[in-house]
């Protein structure tokens, strides 16, 4: 603009008055020199909507609008969720002007040039802009679409809740770091969240005990960067043991999952903690009623960041109510309690229980193909206790630990073909010392998994629409197992060792338009112990049908030759009874899984509703892997369940309100050809289940308020109680004939985030769980009572009303 203002200077020798600001910004075509200066200044006129006013016979004065004497400033927020985007990274081209944005998303730029502003942000799309888009009266708001937009098409980004996304592939996304708020969650715990989404839940409301679509814990699959978890849960299954601080994403899959994932016969859950670039040091510390956090992710260099992360229990020093609701939950009916009363004894002095988790991550970017990330993860329950009478004390101790650690090496040969080699070593150990107080008995047990695993995988881009993925996976586990009793005297000691080799191949085929997707995969396993060939193909369908409806078909076949099985009730203090084991194909098999599924997917006009329907079958299961507490406790026996089911969930938007409802339908039946009444309803059966949510987010305040209900558990009642010659005995009803009382809850949630300054924040949330403390049993089984030789019932209960408060700092 200014040098077309010279030009006509010269040209009819004229003279502009004008203030800088207020033409800088402006870059148009300059007008036709044949013109005259009354059409040159009417072109001006009209491009840039300035005011050319004549206040002599060759002078004019050019001004603009008052309402525009400011900088050039606007909003980022995210196209879908409208949140504000914060640390977006805004440049004018050519020079060395630039701004971020705050926490409302608000930035300012000087009006220095006529030059396009380049909007950058990691998670986000860039974007380009003319400096006249914010040459206008007030600050405009302007949409960035999220990175996953262009990668994966997404059926909705907010599914239950800000930060969790259902993707065209059949599965969930969860990024912690966007995640709004969820009933009776104070950070985002992965694991409680997961029990959100309809056809997962957990029957006894333990996270180390998630049935999804009624299968067992042991039949999912847990990765943390690639490496197994054998341990999810600290508190024994109360809380996530995964710090929430530390994830970056979290990916869930019911059904379908890709060809490079095997051993899990129900979901797969991959939990990475890795970011794509290097970022700048931050931190943040973090404190709640039962546990601190810390994490730390430092800069080294342009291309290196290292990270560390903690957490530690308070529960050995400092008894909070919620620790203590927490502990009364979870040492129900086991050696911790009195089984006459089923009450803690002298719980605050004679117990001492604490847990911990830290990792520790190394990531280097190599040049401008290569990348290096190495990772260490240490996870660990420890629980000692006194038991005493009269003069008589024994201590019992239980620690239970995970470790391990990953490495990956990426390499991206050109834009269409890359190579990935994952490497990882898991251990986990659980080891007892139970010392009776009664007899002096001494009962040590252990279980230790060590886990070897190299996965390769190549993928070749071989079109716009078509990428072909292919690679190797190599597994080698062993697990051992150790119980000693000094009175009796016996001793036993199980180990056993199986490698597995898998080949992968998977084929991707995605228009540009997004409106199909198909994703067929084969996994072809080989078991060397048992010189057995196993193939699972598996297979992902998306169609949009309109711009409003998609159909989702999900299939596939997987297997499985790790599970738990518990041997006895009471082993391992009855707290973590449950041991892992290896298949031997005979009493233990390969456990094997076919599912299919299909649904709709609408979404508009804020509206979302999702359906789907699947069958899913598991052979290879065995009695000892269910939990019975009735007739078939100490049975071994090996049979199947099949599944029938529907999912339902609709969702609506209003503005900063949000609310969805949730149904889940359950036909769930075991299949034991070796036993009496062969067919019966399976354990976790859920038949009916059905939650609702609230959820109001504005700024930094959000709330939520929630409910859950579903039908009881299956149970098994008696019929009589006899006394044979050797003791007394209970004669049951068929097995699983009746149900629990149904379960009720409603939780609640609050935050508020405030900016301290420039890079500090504040950050506070509050919980209560079962608001109304409505008793709910979730487990009964059935015992004698020597004392006047009677059958009676023990119930374990839900959690009572626990409130929560978690503060965590972030600079």
């Amino acid at each position: 603009m200014k040098n077309i203002l010279n030009l006509i200077t010269t040209q009819h020798d004229v003279r502009f008055s004008y203030i800088e600001d207020e033409v800088v910004v402006y870059s148009i075509v300059s007008p036709n020199k044949k013109w005259s200066l009354e059409q040159k200044i009417k072109y001006l006129e009209k491009q840039t909507n300035l005011q050319f006013k004549l206040i002599g016979q060759k002078y004019y004065s050019i001004y603009n609008d008052k309402k525009l004497d400011k900088p050039l400033c606007g909003f980022l927020i995210d196209y879908d969720t409208g949140k504000p985007i914060e640390n977006a990274l805004l440049s004018i081209e050519g020079t060395t002007d630039t701004a971020f944005t705050d926490a409302d998303g608000h930035f300012k730029l000087p009006k220095v040039s006529s030059n396009s502003i380049k909007i950058e942000h990691p998670s986000y799309n860039s974007i380009t802009l003319n400096p006249k888009e914010l040459y206008v009266v007030d600050c405009p708001k302007l949409k960035l679409q999220s990175i996953i937009q262009s990668l994966d098409e997404v059926i909705t980004q907010r599914y239950i809740a800000t930060g969790i996304i259902k993707k065209n592939d059949g599965t969930i996304q969860i990024k912690p770091k966007k995640f709004g708020i969820l009933p009776g969650l104070i950070e985002p715990d992965m694991l409680q969240t997961m029990q959100q989404v309809p056809g997962i839940i957990s029957v006894d409301e333990t996270i180390s005990n998630i049935n999804v679509r009624g299968g067992t814990h042991d039949q999912n699959l847990f990765l943390w960067n690639g490496m197994r978890i054998f341990q999810t849960g600290h508190f024994f299954g109360l809380i996530s043991a995964f710090n929430p601080s530390l994830s970056q994403e979290i990916t869930i899959s019911k059904n379908g999952s890709s060809a490079f994932f095997g051993e899990s016969v129900s979901s797969l859950v991959t939990i990475s903690s890795r970011s794509n670039t290097i970022e700048e040091t931050h931190s943040s510390l973090s404190s709640n009623l039962i546990s601190a956090e810390f994490f730390s992710k430092i800069k080294v260099s342009d291309k290196a960041n290292v990270t560390l992360a903690g957490r530690r229990s308070l529960t050995d020093f400092f008894s909070s109510p919620t620790y203590k609701n927490y502990s009364n939950r979870i040492f129900q009916n086991t050696v911790i309690t009195d089984l006459n009363d089923n009450q803690i004894i002298n719980y605050n002095n004679d117990v001492d229980f604490y847990f911990y988790d830290v990792s520790l991550q190394y990531q280097q970017k190599i040049g401008t193909k290569n990348e290096l990330n190495i990772d260490f993860l240490v996870i660990e329950n420890s629980l000692d206790f006194n038991q005493t009478v009269s003069n008589l004390s024994e201590n019992s101790k239980l620690t239970q630990e995970n470790f391990g650690s990953t490495f990956r090496w990426k390499t991206n040969w050109n834009k269409n073909n890359f190579t990935e080699i994952t490497a990882y070593l898991s251990q986990y150990d659980l080891q007892s010392n139970n010392k009776s107080i009664e007899n002096d008995q001494i009962l040590l047990q252990r279980n230790k998994v060590l886990d070897y695993s190299l996965k390769i995988k190549n993928s070749n881009k071989l079109s716009s629409s078509f990428t072909l993925n292919s690679g190797y996976q190599f597994n080698e586990t062993g697990v051992t197992n150790f119980d000693d009793i000094n009175l009796p005297i016996f001793s036993r000691t199980i180990t056993n060792v199986l490698l597995t080799h898998a080949g992968i191949v998977e084929g991707i085929y995605e228009p540009e338009s997004k409106k199909t997707l198909i994703n067929a995969g084969l996994r072809v396993n080989y078991f060397d112990k048992f010189n057995e060939f196993v193939l699972e193909p598996r297979l992902q369908f998306n169609q949009s049908l309109t711009s409003s409806i998609r159909l989702e078909i999900l299939a596939e076949q997987k297997s499985q030759t790790l599970s738990q099985i518990i041997d006895l009730q009471q082993d391992f203090l009855g707290v973590e009874k449950r041991r892992w084991t290896l298949a031997n194909n005979s009493t233990i098999p390969i456990q094997k899984s076919n599912q299919f599924s299909i649904g709709f997917n609408f979404k508009k006009n804020n509206w979302l509703i999702t359906l789907d329907n699947f069958y899913k079958k598991i052979t290879g299961i065995t009695t000892s892997s269910q939990g019975f507490q009735n007739q078939f406790e100490l049975e071994k026996s090996v049979g199947n369940y099949q599944v029938f089911g529907t999912e339902f969930l609709i969702q609506k938007t209003f503005n900063h309100f949000y609310s969805w409802l949730s149904y889940s339908f359950n036909d769930n039946k075991y299949d034991f050809d070796q036993l009496n009444n062969a067919v019966f309803p399976n354990n976790f059966e859920v038949t009916h289940a059905i939650s609702w949510a609230g959820i109001y987010e504005w700024k930094q305040v959000k709330f939520a308020l929630g409910t859950k209900w579903h039908t009881g558990r299956p149970i098994t009642t008696p019929i009589a109680f006899t006394v044979t010659e050797t003791e007394p005995n209970i004669l049951y009803n068929s097995p699983n004939n009746s149900k629990l009382e149904d379960y009720f809850q409603v939780n609640f949630s609050a935050s508020k985030k405030w900016n301290l300054n420039d890079t500090m924040k504040l950050e506070t949330a509050v919980s209560v769980l079962n608001l109304l403390n409505t008793k709910n049993s979730i487990n009964r089984f059935y015992r004698v009572n020597s004392a006047n030789n009677s059958v009676e019932s023990v119930d374990t209960f839900s959690l009572e009303m626990t409130p929560n408060f978690n503060i965590k700092l972030n600079f």
